[in-house]
């Protein structure tokens, strides 16, 4: 990361953090040195943000799609323009380092999702047209946008809620996880240089913030990514104004390894799909079942791989995973492989802390002859601990798969792809990768079943889904 970069990034928060003396101290998650102060608005500051939201939607709606258009890839440039100064504030905070699929990865996605939601044809059907009635659904805009993010993904995800949003002629006011804000408020500095006033305004604060969000009588939608219990609250708190819901929350994703299938050709791509982000990502695969036949050589693989993955400090361009991002989370991976220890599983790599990098890391840990009842495997972990179980019979493993309250992603690996995508309908989750995990693409739409949530983001349907539809229904016509 060169110095211009890191200059333009103070000069980026300097536009956006609390003044000197005052706000929310933010530390380096690899340091722990303090980075920033982000603003602590208040319940009243939450209200004023809503009612300039409220007033400025009408004008954006009315500036009609093709010019939202142009606004949108406006904005994705504006992104590109600062993304090395995004990443390096995004890496300090989150922890994520520049490289591999990580901070750089995340801004590029950001430009990305914004292009892709541009350029999607605008939803709407022709019901009925016969010699008597034509009748057309269309979709408007649904008003005001609560857009509530995690700490995990915190620009990625914010662009996933506030890209379709823009689009379809909404206003959006943000709030970033307290944990994430600067980045968040950072991204949306930027995106704000090209866009009208009010349209998208960034909010910082605490849970309660996020709880007048999401009771507010003038928001019309919320979309809001995160743990299970806080999204739980949201629909309780949602209750007194019916604003429509998209969550997406808790994941505690499976992959199944068939027989058969060749340990190395998977090895990689076991790898990622579970620790991508240092395991903190909603749809990272957390528990993976390999049949009794190849369960050694994909353990050993795996083990292998944790081993020699370069861990440190984000800002260094040789490491490509990093700390977890807060202390709770930490205390929570290990408390699950400390569990999993006692109860006798095998620790094949890391296994403990990392004290010599900093006070957040973890080594990369490879967890195998765990029980499936274990806490590591029944519980979401949300970092670098992968359990690998031990199956012989398939039609217990996809029941032990399927044995717990989320369904957000899961996977399936084989040699016989067409055999993977036939054992892939057996899955109880949203989406089912066949050789590959959690991977996400803007036109395909994503969402969780069971307590993972529910409503569609990405694609036509992200696009339906912040939106309110109207049947125009009337005589046939002329012509």
């Amino acid at each position: 990361m060169s110095d211009s970069a890191a200059s333009a990034a103070a000069a980026l928060l300097d536009r956006i953090q609390a003044p000197e003396g005052s706000g929310r101290e933010i530390p380096d998650a690899a340091t722990r040195e303090i980075i920033g102060r982000a603003p602590v608005d208040t319940v009243t500051d939450v209200d004023g943000a809503i009612a300039r939201a409220r007033a400025a939607q009408p004008g954006w709606e009315a500036l009609g799609h093709e010019k939202r258009i142009e606004l949108l890839l406006a904005a994705a440039d504006a992104i590109d323009a600062n993304a090395e100064a995004l990443s390096y504030v995004l890496s300090r905070e989150q922890g994520k380092p520049l490289n591999g699929p990580n901070a750089r990865f995340e801004l590029g996605a950001c430009s990305a999702w914004l292009r892709a939601n541009a350029a999607i044809a605008t939803p709407g059907e022709v019901l009925l047209d016969d010699e008597s009635t034509h009748a057309e659904l269309v979709y408007k805009a649904a008003g005001v946008v609560a857009a509530i993010s995690p700490w995990n993904w915190p620009l990625m995800i914010t662009i996933w809620q506030v890209a379709p949003s823009l689009r379809m002629g909404n206003a959006v006011v943000a709030k970033p996880s307290e944990y994430t804000p600067l980045s968040v408020l950072a991204l949306i500095a930027v995106m704000n240089d090209v866009l009208p006033e009010d349209v998208l305004i960034g909010i910082s604060g605490d849970r309660e913030i996020g709880a007048r969000l999401s009771s507010h009588p003038d928001v019309d939608k919320i979309m809001f990514t995160g743990s299970t219990a806080t999204g739980r609250k949201i629909v309780e708190a949602s209750a007194g104004n019916l604003a429509r819901l998209t969550l997406e929350m808790g994941g505690n994703d499976a992959g199944i390894v068939l027989p058969g299938t060749d340990p190395a050709a998977i090895a990689q791509d076991l790898f990622w799909g579970a620790f991508i982000n240092t395991g903190q990502t909603c749809a990272a695969m957390k528990r993976l079942y390999v049949h009794d036949s190849i369960y050694d050589d994909v353990v050993a693989a795996l083990a292998d791989i944790a081993q020699s993955t370069p861990i440190g400090n984000g800002l260094d361009e040789n490491n490509v995973l990093g700390p977890l991002q807060n202390k709770p989370q930490f205390d929570i991976v290990s408390r699950l492989v400390d569990d999993a220890k006692a109860r006798g599983a095998r620790i094949v790599a890391g296994g403990e802390a990392a004290p010599e990098l900093g006070e957040l890391f973890y080594r990369p840990t490879i967890v195998a002859d765990i029980p499936n009842d274990a806490a590591l495997v029944q519980e979401e972990q949300f970092g670098p601990a992968l359990p690998v179980i031990r199956y012989s019979d398939i039609d217990e493993a996809f029941a032990w798969a399927n044995g717990v309250d989320v369904g957000l992603g899961a996977s399936v690996w084989s040699s016989d792809p067409e055999e993977a995508r036939a054992a892939a309908t057996r899955m109880q989750s949203g989406t089912v990768w066949v050789n590959s995990h959690g991977g996400v693409h803007p036109m395909v739409p994503f969402g969780g079943v069971k307590s993972s949530g529910y409503g569609l983001e990405f694609g036509a349907e992200g696009l339906k889904s912040v939106s309110v539809t109207q049947v125009v229904s009337g005589p046939a016509r002329k012509g």
